[in-house]
């Protein structure tokens, strides 16, 4: 068992956790869940014993073998297939002593203790760890220094996988996998028979493999049974509870203070009255469910253009004359929504770049809408944001001098950086509060497509709701690439499939696509697999399907509701602007000019009621349509 008594963690001055306490099963499958900052790495980094606690304590058995990654990603001449294979430290010395020339009797007792530990089959389950995080046969025997550091942690993960310590602990295991690599994670951790504690904001993952979620919240924790819809069910229960009893609190407090306000002055009823004052004091405020303006997403909705915004002929596209993708054959209509599936490597960067204009096509045709505007969301303008500067003073300098502050400050809003939270230096921003605001900056002109390349990495579970709400509500298309399986579901009404040096439409849904996954080990969507996954579906599939149809008539409910709207608008700017006209003919009607100045004083003023009439419908017709989207 794991027990962490009464946690308490300083930083910086700052309270980090605050008399944290839980006791965590033998074998239990723990998801530690948070909002992004409440202190997640700072417990784990407790737990294992990086950082000391100033009240507290962790206790665990002592011959506990403990698990974590490291930040520094592996380097070097070893190979991945070396340094996995490493980290079952005993086997390593083992091996190391046999080869020595240990003496006869210990000899025997090396062997015996190999066979026990199953030392020779080792091989064979580094490389299959190896083979579903990514690397081909291929990839397993090249130096580690020839890797970029996402695919190094790959081999961290591996080779912490493969240790296979008493208690493991996963921080964000996925951020540097790609979707078929995650759904091979899962799958293995599904299996995993040791303890667990693992921080994700998939919530794929905290549903498919723990059975506990330890919740950090005002640096405390509260540990619920069962995965995230489970939490959220208890959660809201709790909220619920914690809602009523504070309204009950409320009232009671207002009745004391009014019989204190009544009562103190009369001698017959002071003595009362002192003692409802003394236990007034006495009562502990229940805290107030605050509004969370990190989760605010809304992209501005783009003009309407007519289909297609982009039809690709036979197109290819790839670096320095050599081709990455050929054969591409798509049409991109204005309300799409297409996931872009695929292993890393395969191409589906390349061919988001190619959809942005930022490649040419190098063979074939590409045909994009002369009017289109293209939002290209990626890692690297997070990365790329000046610490120094404010998020005003980005988006000041991304609209140009021609916008005026009230429409630099709306497109900051919609992205919850109101008030005071456009001065903040983007430097103190957290990477989920830096990567809404490169949402913001490129979708500031309201691009007619967006293309999002892996938007959710520093996106905590709530927000990365608050974004699946925000793209279900967007006018647009939307082209997606994501390792998180719950926003493709849910957003995506077609699947492209980026492999073997092209791009296809997958007919089957994301279960099947799963499936295929984790029956192939290598995602290769040969025409036995792309047969059995239009074949295929089953009830889940199905489930599915549904699913994502519901949110495309939503979407198109939408659509309509606001080209209501946008008429309505028009028609009163232009009702208005017509009974200006008239009370201007009525007050000069010497000056007035045009149609008007032959028309005589009483059928302007009839003219006039009609068109008061006229507005009066619009303005209802405008406002039942905005109630009708508020209501959606």
């Amino acid at each position: 068992m794991l027990s962490l008594s009464g946690i308490t963690v300083r930083l910086g001055g700052r309270t980090i956790l605050e008399r944290a306490t839980a006791s965590l099963p033998t074998g239990a499958r723990v998801g530690l869940i948070g909002r992004n900052g409440a202190g997640k790495t700072t417990l784990m980094k407790t737990i294992i014993g990086q950082i000391d606690p100033d009240e507290g304590s962790v206790d665990m058995p002592r011959a506990a073998r403990i698990g974590y990654i490291a930040q520094e990603a592996p380097d070097g001449a070893a190979t991945p297939i070396e340094t996995v294979l490493a980290a079952d430290v005993e086997r390593a010395a083992l091996l190391a002593e046999e080869e020595a020339g240990a003496e006869p009797e210990r000899l025997a007792d090396i062997h015996e203790r190999l066979i026990a530990i199953d030392a020779y089959t080792a091989p064979a389950r580094a490389a299959r760890i190896l083979v579903g995080l990514g690397f081909d046969e291929e990839m397993q025997q090249r130096p580690l220094s020839t890797y970029s550091g996402g695919w190094k942690m790959r081999v961290a993960l591996a080779a912490l996988l493969f240790s296979e310590p008493d208690l493991l602990l996963l921080d964000e295991p996925s951020n540097h996998l790609d979707l078929e690599a995650t759904l091979w994670l899962e799958n293995f951790l599904k299996s995993y028979r040791a303890t667990m504690v693992v921080i994700s904001h998939e919530r794929d993952l905290l549903n498919n493999v723990v059975d506990h979620i330890l919740h950090l919240e005002g640096g405390q924790t509260t540990l619920y049974v069962g995965g995230y819809d489970a939490f959220e069910r208890q959660r809201a229960e709790r909220l619920a509870q914690l809602a009523a009893a504070k309204a009950s609190q409320d009232a009671q407090r207002a009745r004391l203070q009014d019989y204190i306000a009544r009562n103190s002055a009369r001698a017959s009823t002071a003595k009362q009255a002192q003692s409802r004052a003394k236990a007034l004091a006495k009562m502990q405020p229940i805290a107030e469910l605050a509004s969370d303006p990190t989760l605010s997403f809304q992209f501005p909705s783009p003009d309407p253009l007519r289909p297609p915004l982009i039809t690709l002929d036979l197109a290819s596209v790839g670096y320095d004359q050599t081709p990455i993708l050929q054969r591409l054959n798509l049409r991109i209509d204005p309300d799409d929504r297409l996931a872009l599936l695929g292993r890393n490597g395969n191409g589906k960067t390349t061919l988001a770049r190619l959809l942005a204009a930022q490649l040419p096509a190098m063979e074939g045709a590409m045909t994009a809408s002369g009017k289109m505007r293209v939002g290209y969301f990626t890692q690297y303008q997070v990365e790329e944001l000046d610490g120094e500067d404010t998020p005003l003073e980005h988006m000041t300098r991304a609209m140009g001098s021609g916008a005026s502050p009230g429409a630099v400050r709306a497109q900051l809003g919609r992205f919850g950086f109101s008030g005071p939270r456009a001065t903040q230096k983007v430097g103190k921003l957290s990477g989920g509060e830096r990567a809404r605001l490169a949402l913001a900056l490129i979708t500031r002109e309201a691009p007619h497509l967006l293309i999002l390349d892996e938007p959710t990495n520093h996106l905590d579970v709530d927000a990365r709701e608050a974004l699946v709400q925000a793209l279900n509500d967007y006018d647009g298309a939307v082209v997606l690439v994501s390792h998180d399986r719950h926003m493709l579901e849910l957003t995506a009404d077609r699947l492209v499939l980026v492999d073997g040096g092209t791009a296809r439409e997958y007919a089957g849904s994301m279960d099947d696509y799963t499936d295929l996954i984790l029956s192939k080990g290598e995602g290769r969507g040969d025409g036995a697999a792309q047969a059995s996954a239009k074949a295929g579906g089953g009830s889940g599939g199905a489930a599915r399907k549904e699913e994502k149809r519901s949110g495309a008539q939503y979407r198109e409910r939408l659509k309509a509701l606001r080209a209501v709207v946008r008429a309505a608008e028009k028609k009163v700017e232009a009702l208005t602007a017509e009974i200006r006209a008239i009370d201007d003919a009525l007050a000069d009607p010497a000056g007035t000019k045009g149609a008007l100045a032959s028309v005589n004083l009483s059928d302007l003023m009839k003219k006039r009621a009609e068109l008061e009439g006229q507005l009066e419908r619009a303005e209802a017709e405008w406002m039942a349509a905005e109630e009708a989207i508020e209501g959606a």
